[in-house]
């Protein structure tokens, strides 16, 4: 068990060791064993993080002119669904070089803009390093200057594959080997904006010059159920709605709708382009000055401050006959914290909605959004 801590948000959490990591220990120990015809039952490693890792070596056999063993993967605290799965290796002796190859579980790539080029196993570059170099460590330790053949596989791979991101962004038939530092660091913000930009260097590999941009599961239903849009361009944000609109701009996408419940796109009201808590509430705050500027008197807005959810301030603000004047003001703000994102030329939109209260549906829009909006409806 690694024993390395992080804290975040007042909680110590455990961190853990990616499935590169794990694969570049079953690597290590194969060779080992293949080299010299003895079972292993540890490897020490040391990941681009900087942290040494040592690795128990599960399940060890040699058959014939093979080696094989695997390491168990441990996320730490963060709740990853490929924790305590088995990551194998198997080595072979080859004529020059290491080669790497995916087996059972690990995926295939099969769009264009991902990592690897289509038809490779979805074994990341830096996974791929790490194998390579644990490799050519045990080469060089026992004299052995002939080539060697790693095949890594997950027996758990292709069940647990629908339940990542890998169907959407064409990985097909098992999970991902990844990792860029060899560790897991607990609800790493990070592995979420990648992961975000992953999906859309994907569309963009693929020619699409529009995406349409949901912060979270409302955003998709509404948008596929209410509004009639297609998802095969769509890409989910989390809190992190600015650096997915940076990471378009930054892919080419020349035509952006974000479509969101009004307490997520409120925060945009005051250019608070993370929505997450942590970063920033403000939500009340930009909703009083919106109403204030449409004429709301003290007692609204003392209401609106006492309010916990921005359903409830909805409400409050249409008992008082000022819903439709403050979100037209809310939207212009929205729509201008949005075009501040994105350089001249690049068209972007918002739809922003409430599932609740006397008035569910659209709140307010974009001046642009239906007419970005019939670009994913042509789709349907």
């Amino acid at each position: 068990m690694l024993r390395h801590y992080i804290t975040k948000g007042g909680r110590t959490m455990r961190c853990g060791y990616t499935t590169g990591s794990c694969a570049a220990g079953a690597a290590r120990a194969a060779t080992e064993m293949l080299l010299t015809g003895r079972p292993v039952e540890t490897v020490e490693l040391d990941t681009p993080k900087g942290i040494r890792l040592t690795l128990e070596i599960l399940d060890a056999r040699i058959d014939g002119d093979c080696a094989r063993c695997a390491v168990q993967k441990d996320s730490g605290d963060d709740p990853d669904i490929t924790n305590g799965i088995l990551v194998y290796a198997t080595a072979r002796r080859c004529a020059a070089g290491v080669v790497i190859d995916g087996g059972e579980g690990v995926g295939r790539v099969t769009k264009e803009g991902l990592d690897q080029p289509v038809g490779a196993a979805a074994i990341n570059s830096t996974p791929r390093r790490m194998i390579a170099e644990q490799v050519e460590a045990a080469c060089n330790a026992h004299g052995y200057e002939g080539g060697v053949e790693i095949i890594i596989s997950i027996p758990d791979g292709r069940a647990l594959a629908g339940k990542t991101f890998n169907p959407r962004i064409g990985i097909e038939g098992g999970i991902s080997v990844i990792g860029t530092t060899g560790i897991v660091e607990p609800m790493s913000n990070a592995a979420l904006v990648d992961t975000i930009r992953l999906e859309l260097s994907v569309l963009s590999a693929g020619g699409a010059k529009g995406v349409l941009l949901c912060p979270g599961n409302y955003g998709e239903v509404f948008a596929r159920e209410r509004l009639g849009l297609s998802m095969q361009r769509q890409v989910s944000t989390s809190n992190f709605i600015g650096d997915a609109i940076e990471a378009a701009v930054s892919y080419g996408f020349e035509r952006i709708l974000l479509v969101g419940h009004v307490g997520k796109l409120v925060k945009l009201g005051i250019n608070l382009s993370n929505t997450h808590s942590a970063y920033g509430d403000g939500r009340m705050e930009t909703l009083i000055a919106c109403a204030l500027e449409a004429g709301g008197e003290i007692e609204l807005l003392r209401t609106i401050l006492r309010c916990v959810t921005t359903d409830a301030a909805l409400d409050a603000l249409d008992a008082a006959g000022l819903l439709r004047p403050t979100m037209d003001i809310l939207g212009r703000r929205i729509q201008d914290s949005l075009e501040r994102k994105v350089p001249v030329g690049t068209q972007i939109g918002f739809i922003c909605f409430t599932n609740a209260g006397p008035h569910p549906g659209v709140l307010v829009e974009s001046p642009n959004a239906r007419a970005l909006a019939n670009e994913w409806k042509a789709e349907q």
